[in-house]
């Protein structure tokens, strides 16, 4: 399965755009449909996208995306300007209006394009870990989340990260965010 652009999706897209300059050399990782290399091609970025995923780098690549299958930044090499990370951000059980539901009630049970880990977070915990090495001076993330993650945040400044929210946006039973964040 791809990950199907969502309210997610476009509201990072907004940032991508607005953020990627000519020439910057940037990173997409975790690209899924390629929604955020396509936004950053369009501003002449020069774009590495990367998934875990080999139906979703065939697919970028059928795009002309240049896309390799990278379990995070394993197969990386090199630094960027902009590493944008759309990551999954579910957790594996949720607790709707006092309701638990675990995994099991949903159709997404293993899916990784989904479910960031038993909390929803550990995905980005391990993305947070290896980031800086892959940046270069200056460079800056551009990060995606739900309020369903937990303490995000927390996981940023652990890593040495200081950040700024761009956006928010409440939908139905969470809030989704889009961070900068940098040295």
């Amino acid at each position: 399965m791809i990950y199907e652009p969502s309210e997610d999706s476009f509201l990072l897209l907004e940032f991508v755009k607005k953020t990627v300059k000519e020439g910057m050399e940037v990173l997409d990782m975790g690209t899924g449909s390629g929604i955020q290399a396509e936004g950053a091609i369009e501003n002449k970025g020069e774009v590495l996208a990367a998934d875990i995923n080999e139906e979703a780098v065939n697919y970028c690549k059928k795009k002309g995306i240049n896309t390799i299958k990278s379990d995070l930044f394993e197969n990386i090499k090199g630094k960027f300007d902009l590493i944008i990370f759309n990551p999954p951000y579910l957790p594996e059980e949720r607790d709707y209006f006092g309701i638990k539901m675990s995994k099991e009630d949903f159709n997404y049970v293993n899916d990784i394009a989904l479910v960031g880990g038993k909390h929803g977070w550990e995905t980005m915990e391990r993305f947070f870990s290896k980031a800086k090495n892959y940046l270069k001076k200056d460079g800056k993330l551009l990060v995606s989340f739900s309020s369903l993650s937990g303490d995000v945040l927390k996981i940023i400044e652990k890593y040495g990260f200081k950040h700024r929210k761009l956006a928010e946006k409440r939908i139905f039973f969470e809030s989704l965010y889009v961070y900068e964040c940098f040295r």
